[in-house]
């Protein structure tokens, strides 16, 4: 059996060749770049779930099915007679020692993570030059990223060459500014014509770059707050059927009394 990286992963570039060779899984032989889109997506939220949870033993299988992802798109494209995942490690190998001349090269080296950006972004910038590429710095963002992560990455971007608050405290004013704005349009009738929509994507956009600025990855912390919103309200419905009465009937006010005792900490412990 292979005991090595390069071992298994060439086993599991033989595995997807025979998979769609003729003779091989129907399934997996009538997949298509567009089929696959929706497959992607899942295994890297399911990776980023494991991550959420800090279960390393989910995290090990869904790297395995991410990687699998990767490498039976790549087999397409090789049948297409385009690439295979060797051009495509090939790429990425190349690029981050071109990327990383503090490492690899004659480079100082870096004392920061945000130095590092900085120098990325300046050799991201040269190689556009010198392919006479006119992207700016915040060119090819993905455009299926959520719009939460791509505040996110906007931000680092922007930071990266220089353009950011210089304190966390910077951010939560620009916060307080664009809340003050938001109730300004509110309070005169932006809900219809669009000021308030955008008066709230401005506070997102500034919420995003807050957490980018405290070194909190908001589409995480989101979902964290998502699942503990759903975890309290669950079992609020759930106290409220074992007396058999239903959340539409009982009333906003015995709702909010029974969240705060959902909210209250085992004794001994301080609520979050």
């Amino acid at each position: 059996m292979p005991t090595d990286a390069a071992e298994w992963f060439q086993r599991l570039v033989d595995t997807v060749h025979t998979l769609r060779a003729p003779g091989g899984c129907p399934w997996d032989r009538k997949q298509t770049f567009a089929t696959l889109r929706a497959f992607v997506l899942e295994e890297a939220y399911e990776v980023l779930d494991a991550l959420d949870r800090g279960d390393l033993d989910a995290l090990e299988g869904e790297i395995g099915d991410f990687v699998f992802e990767g490498v039976l798109l790549a087999e397409l494209a090789a049948e297409g007679g385009h690439f295979s995942i060797a051009d495509s490690l090939k790429l990425i190998v190349e690029k981050l020692i071109r990327r990383h001349p503090h490492v690899f090269g004659e480079g100082a080296p870096a004392e920061t993570a945000e130095e590092v950006l900085g120098r990325w972004e300046a050799v991201k910038a040269r190689e556009r030059a010198e392919a006479g590429d006119e992207k700016t710095t915040l060119s090819g963002l993905a455009p299926h990223l959520p719009a939460l992560l791509t505040a996110h990455e906007i931000g680092t971007r922007a930071a990266a060459v220089g353009f950011d608050w210089a304190r966390p405290d910077d951010v939560v004013s620009k916060i307080e500014e664009e809340v003050a704005e938001l109730r300004g349009a509110l309070s005169q009738g932006g809900l219809t014509d669009g000021r308030a929509e955008e008066e709230m994507g401005d506070l997102l956009f500034a919420i995003a770059n807050l957490s980018r600025k405290i070194g909190i990855e908001p589409e995480s912390a989101l979902r964290r707050a998502n699942a503990k919103f759903t975890a309290r309200f669950n079992e609020v419905e759930r106290r409220f059927r074992a007396h058999g009465l239903r959340l539409q009937d009982v009333g906003l006010d015995a709702m909010e009394e029974e969240w705060a005792r959902v909210k209250e900490p085992p004794s001994g412990q301080t609520a979050p």
